[in-house]
């Protein structure tokens, strides 16, 4: 493989790891746990991973260092730092036994099922340290959901005298891994499963996730381009610029990219949502900063938006929900079967209700009819493929128009979109993520060799230097609940949204009036390797705030 001058340097670098991690450790065992949710529900359906304690290590004399053979899985999409998971967790199972074995499987759970896979050596492995993608085995959106699946993937892993499976990914991969330990541990087949906290969406956090890996790497690689727009924005002063960023379910991304950033504008769904704000009422408050900078002789600006906003939408929420209602076959689960796009549209319309179908028919044709076709393998509608930067710029344009007809406004508007997306999916990790990443790799192979199993690899204290860091284990029954997910009532782990009493948020919403009239746009830079810890080695600033350091 033809490396960059970057990579070949990078390569070298050695990942941090927590004291604790540093020498043999044992388990040292809290009390029982509960589900956040739901509680007697998710104990019936995982009575063997139920209430099992959360778990700390600390130094010890000696440890298990018997040879064991483990299988790692990608799933879902992409996260700065996966590779350093891998590597981490190939580091820790030799660092055990040299005569222990680690198997990828390829392009994700699929994988598994269709007995695809590699097995890691010091070669391939260190080709893949400290760089960014998925690429040294590939992910995919595979669903473990099903008992054939279960067995398939139990025959391999028998095959290659694997004990222990390790799961990379989000909070429905997540869900997976537990239900697929629940189903490994029912059945007494002796193979542990393990979790590791991957999104860049930063959703899969709580009171034992501290953030999920990817996500610090991510915001800086967006905050980079924001600051590059910004700085763009302010020296040709002719344009707005409209930039929606990564983040479905919640809007950490948008809201640490404010905080680093300082755009005019940064809309936060959570709070879209709380206030029950329309459409409209979205559309008049950026056009009143419009107006308000224009007033002031500044016609240009920066919009940051969550790719889920238009979900977050009251109205709109309640029209999505009944067309995942509709769209899904009762009696499969399944997504129904369409002969082309207009049957499945006029389907809709003549099966949801009245007040839905005004909301559905009073948006632009080209959204309404993206709402209505193609979901995501998870039963959810792709957000990511309207256009909704475009869209909001499109009906602020024309509330302007409005009020210059009369004489609210005499300002000039002028659009300019973006989207970042994959731009931050595969960036190389920064240091905080290929060391978070790492430990969390080396951290799985110690749940494993205490005998762990439906247990998600955490790494906390993450604001301190990382030898302070704290490793242990979290039982991923704990963080689950019971939603409506495709028309059933589904165990699916909580998904962690903008907090709106949170310390992130209060210290934006103090602060956003005086960036929205003033220009105080702030300009990261790109992500530093070398030099000073306040440079290099920083955490985000939503964690910072949240750990008030």
């Amino acid at each position: 493989m033809e490396k960059s001058a970057l990579q070949i340097a990078r390569a070298a670098y050695q990942p941090k790891l927590p004291k604790a991690l540093q020498g043999a450790v044992k388990a040292q065992e809290g009390a029982a746990t509960q589900s956040v949710g739901n509680q007697e529900e998710i104990k019936a359906l995982f009575p063997n991973t139920y209430g099992m304690p959360v778990v700390e290590f600390v130094s010890a004399e000696s440890e298990n260092n018997t040879a064991i053979n483990v299988g790692i899985i990608l799933s879902g999409g992409q996260s700065p730092g996966g590779h350093n998971v891998i590597s981490g967790l190939y580091d820790g199972v030799k660092s055990l036994n040299k005569d222990s074995k680690l198997y990828g499987f390829l392009m994700g759970p699929g994988g598994l099922v269709d007995h695809k896979y590699v097995e890691f050596t010091d070669e391939l492995i260190d080709e893949y340290r400290n760089t960014g993608g998925f690429d040294i085995i590939g992910s995919g959106r595979t669903k473990l959901e099903k008992e054939s699946q279960f067995e398939a993937g139990y025959e391999i892993l028998k095959e290659l005298g694997i004990k222990a499976l390790v799961i990379i990914g989000g909070d429905d991969s997540n869900t997976n891994a537990c239900v697929l330990a629940e189903y490994y541990a029912a059945k007494q087949y002796g193979v542990q499963v393990i979790g590791c906290p991957k999104t860049i969406d930063g959703d899969l956090k709580n009171e034992q996730i501290e953030t999920s890996f990817g996500f610090d790497t991510a915001c800086k690689t967006y905050s980079e381009l924001i600051g590059n727009i910004q700085r763009d924005c302010n020296s040709a002063r002719k344009y707005w610029h409209f930039i929606k960023l990564m983040g479905r379910s919640a809007s950490h991304i948008a809201l640490e990219c404010a905080l680093e950033t300082q755009p005019n504008v940064c809309l936060i769904s959570e709070e879209i949502e709380q206030k029950e704000m329309s459409l409209d009422d979205v559309v008049t408050y950026i056009a009143k900063i419009v107006a308000d900078r224009a007033a002031d002789g500044n016609n240009f600006g920066t919009v940051l938006i969550p790719e889920g906003l238009i979900e977050f939408i009251p109205a709109i929420k309640k029209l999505i929900q009944q067309l995942n209602e509709v769209l899904t076959d009762p009696a499969t689960g399944e997504s129904r079967e369409f002969a082309g796009a207009e049957e499945q549209i006029a389907f809709v319309k003549g099966n949801i209700a009245p007040e839905n179908l005004a909301i559905l028919e009073s948006l632009p044709a080209d959204v309404a009819r993206q709402l209505c076709l193609d979901r995501d393998p998870h039963g959810n509608v792709q957000v990511s493929l309207i256009e909704t930067e475009k869209l909001l710029s499109r009906m602020v344009e024309g509330k302007l128009a409005a009020w210059k007809k009369e004489g609210k406004y005499t300002g000039k508007f002028s659009a300019q979109h973006h989207f970042f997306g994959y731009e931050g999916r595969c960036a190389a990790p920064s240091n905080y993520d290929a060391d978070y990443c790492y430990s969390l790799g080396f951290n799985a192979s110690r749940l494993i060799a205490n005998g762990k199993t439906g247990y998600m690899s955490v790494i906390k204290n993450t604001t301190a230097p990382a030898a302070e860091w704290i490793a242990g284990g979290v039982p991923i029954t704990m963080m689950m609940n019971i939603e409506r997910r495709n028309g059933a009532n589904k165990p699916v782990i909580r998904k962690a949204l903008v907090e709106l009493d949170g310390a992130p948020f209060k210290f934006f919403a103090a602060n956003r009036e005086q960036w929205a009239k003033q220009t105080l746009y702030v300009y990261p830079g790109p992500i530093q390797y070398w030099g000073p810890t306040e440079v290099c080695d920083q955490c985000t600033k939503t964690l910072a705030l949240e750990q008030a350091k």
